[in-house]
């Protein structure tokens, strides 16, 4: 059924045979992300994500439900970059303006701390002290960690710091048990994962606060996007992502003496016109990157997850694609993020995920579908406007150590 209504409503020209779609991927050809080789070296076997549902895929625009390459049809070729997949987007139209696999499942790693901060920053009043508690401290031995001690008592906002400058493990577990009732951290993680349901990120599942690796968490490329959006949106954020540096103050009762921290986003002290965002890493995950930076006036966001970090770092791919999108016209588009609160609204009542805002827009995917074997270009053109009529009235339902 759901073929069908693909094939009804999309044009596929084909120069050459394609690749065979990727599982999970709408039937039709799969244009191949360019990528560049990263070193060979021993990794973990990544968890193996749920079952793929149809109706989250489209989410955005029926474009988007590839495991391969979407940009808009005059689009430049994107750079290459380890990156398993990525999304570039418009913070303030939400026009998404290319993306490799952006609905495919991945593992978060530090990145989480986005929904963390989208769920508690409007919950937590930052110039409240808060002491931290045993519990707070229960994290991976060696995992990343702001420098927190049990007993010690700080300001929310000096938290929020820690979380976002350093990734502090331990600050994720108090600002999650704190804006979750103060009981414990998994109140928290139970408003993030309402949050990320709400916000539109369907293929989201929190299992930490802090992205520490637990069993079925996930998100994709294209949530992500839909949670930084969210967090940009937040004055408290913005300042906090692009504070250089910052005092972690003394805790005379604990015996500790203060110290300063650094921000570890080098986007911030490298990329004119940067915004901030975060980093990630564990060994599952691999290395996980949102950034977002202002130029002309425009404001994109870039998200990507497991990235190795050479030939680049995490960051310096971000960084590329930016450069990437900033090349692209304002109206180019190949499919939106969807606004908070839109596919909890009842069908009736709700745009639909699918439509792009502004009339008639190019949502199409073409690029280099090129193997070893001389595979030639492949252009997939898809039309938004059918897509609308037949599925704008799907209901959608919820699946869901560092740098």
């Amino acid at each position: 059924m759901r073929a069908a209504l693909l094939a009804a409503t999309a044009s596929v020209i084909l120069l050459a045979p394609a690749p065979v779609a990727a599982a999970g991927a709408p039937s039709g050809p799969t244009v191949r992300c360019p990528r560049v080789p990263a070193p060979a070296m021993s990794r973990p076997p990544r968890p193996s994500p749920p079952p793929a549902v149809p109706e989250q895929r489209v989410v955005g625009g029926a474009a988007l439900d590839t495991a391969g390459l979407v940009v808009p049809a005059a689009a430049a070729a994107p750079p290459g970059i380890t990156a398993t997949s990525w999304l570039v987007a418009d913070l303030d139209s939400g026009q998404v303006l290319g993306g490799c696999g952006p609905h495919e499942y991945g593992t978060p790693a530090s990145v989480q701390k986005l929904l963390l901060a989208a769920t508690m920053l409007p919950r937590l009043d930052p110039k409240q002290t808060v002491t931290v508690t045993a519990e707070d401290m229960n994290i991976e031995p060696g995992s990343s960690a702001v420098g927190l001690v049990k007993g010690g008592r700080y300001t929310i906002e000096t938290i929020w710091l820690g979380l976002l400058l350093n990734s502090g493990n331990e600050a994720a577990n108090a600002l999650a048990r704190l804006g979750g009732g103060g009981n414990d951290a998994a109140d928290g993680v139970r408003a993030m994962n309402e949050q990320a349901h709400r916000l539109g990120a369907l293929q989201t599942h929190a299992v930490t606060p802090s992205g520490l690796d637990g069993k079925g968490q996930f998100t994709s490329a294209y949530d992500l996007a839909l949670i930084a959006r969210a967090c940009f949106a937040e004055p408290a954020f913005r300042r906090y992502a692009l504070t250089k540096q910052t005092a972690i103050p003394a805790q005379p009762a604990q015996r500790t003496k203060g110290f300063q921290i650094q921000n570890e986003n080098q986007l911030i002290y490298r990329y004119p016109g940067a915004l901030g965002g975060k980093t990630g890493f564990t060994d599952l995950a691999r290395h996980t990157y949102v950034g977002a930076a202002e130029r002309d006036g425009r404001r994109l966001v870039v998200t990507l997850l497991g990235a190795e970090p050479a030939p680049k770092r995490g960051w310096e791919q971000g960084a590329a694609l930016l450069d990437w999108g900033f090349t692209l016209p304002r109206d180019a588009s190949v499919g939106r993020l969807v606004e908070p609160g839109e596919l909890t609204a009842t069908p009736s009542a709700a745009p639909s995920a699918l439509a792009v805002p502004g009339g008639p827009r190019p949502a199409a995917a073409s690029g280099p579908a090129r193997t070893g074997s001389g595979w030639l270009w492949s252009v997939i053109a898809v039309s938004g406007a059918g897509v609308l009529v037949l599925l704008g009235g799907m209901l959608w339902r919820r699946r869901s150590r560092l740098p």
